[in-house]
């Protein structure tokens, strides 16, 4: 059994830890607020993007359409975008998105298709960099607060690959933060766009447009920006659901941390009082033998 000087050091060590762990919740809820309304902020505009392309893909099809938006014609090789954050201890937020990936990646070599990885956030390549290291194909930290220059940077590695025909299907994976105590690991289509998730086309009221320039060109301008706003609004609502996921793990910390500081000194004074009374006794026998 411990001694009362070693439970005390023990104690000592609980209380540091749960004033770090206090302290890490309290700084994530303050950002937590500029996050989420970032967050949300960016929703509609990545929304009516889809939208307007929806509309325009209406009347596009033939030769002519843009390979972004139909694709190649084949689904053989698989580009798997997978964005997480930089840093931990936020519970399973990051494992939920790398594990979400891990099973579409899984289930796509399992149908005998060629698939590349490419990660935002350093969680996400260390953990997949164990299992698929061979097919990892780039890696960007997502850094402290979502840069546009990082999305597209991202974007311009996914749109390169396309071009040089080394991918035909690119899927991201991020969390989309719905509430402090929910965020949900999400799938969604880069290419071929998905025109239709998520956005219904513009009603026109019967009305009749004619596009200058010509759909095709609108689109094929359009497209890349597409791929470039998705990206960073997952990684707006990554960083909104970091937060909210380290607050509650770091809420769920420091009360553990309280409940073992309480359990250590009820420890501590059951020893103190065995050690009490251990030498009262010795003391009593000592004197009657005198």
């Amino acid at each position: 059994m411990a001694t009362v000087k070693e439970m005390r050091t023990r104690i000592a060590a609980v209380k540091s830890t749960q004033k770090i762990t206090k302290a890490m919740q309290m700084v994530a809820a303050a950002k937590l607020r500029r996050a989420q309304n970032a967050a949300q902020s960016a929703r509609p505009y990545a929304e009516r993007m889809g939208a307007v392309i929806a509309n325009l893909a209406a009347g596009v099809s033939g030769d002519g359409a843009p390979k972004l938006l139909v694709g190649t014609g084949s689904t053989q090789r698989h580009l798997v975008v997978i964005s997480t954050s930089d840093r931990g201890l936020a519970g399973g937020f990051n494992s939920s998105i790398v594990r979400a990936a891990r099973q579409r990646i899984d289930a796509l070599i399992a149908e005998g298709k060629d698939v590349k990885i490419l990660t935002v956030g350093r969680k996400a390549r260390d953990q997949l960099r164990r299992l698929h290291a061979t097919r990892l194909v780039g890696g960007y930290e997502a850094g402290g607060n979502p840069s546009l220059a990082v999305a597209e940077e991202v974007s311009g590695k996914i749109q390169d690959m396309f071009d040089a025909g080394e991918i035909d299907v690119v899927t991201l994976f991020f969390s989309k933060f719905q509430s402090v105590v929910t965020q949900t690991p999400t799938a969604k289509q880069l290419i071929p766009a998905e025109v239709a998730a998520g956005a219904p086309p513009i009603d026109l009221k019967g009305a009749a447009y004619e596009y200058e320039p010509d759909e095709e060109s609108i689109l094929a301008d359009l497209l890349p920006r597409n791929i470039t706003t998705q990206i960073f609004s997952a990684m707006l609502e990554n960083q909104a659901g970091f937060f909210a996921a380290q607050m509650t793990a770091m809420d769920n910390a420091t009360r553990n941390a309280g409940d073992m500081i309480a359990n250590l000194t009820l420890q501590m004074n059951r020893a103190r009082q065995a050690q009490i009374t251990k030498e009262l006794i010795e003391i009593i026998s000592g004197a009657e033998a005198i």
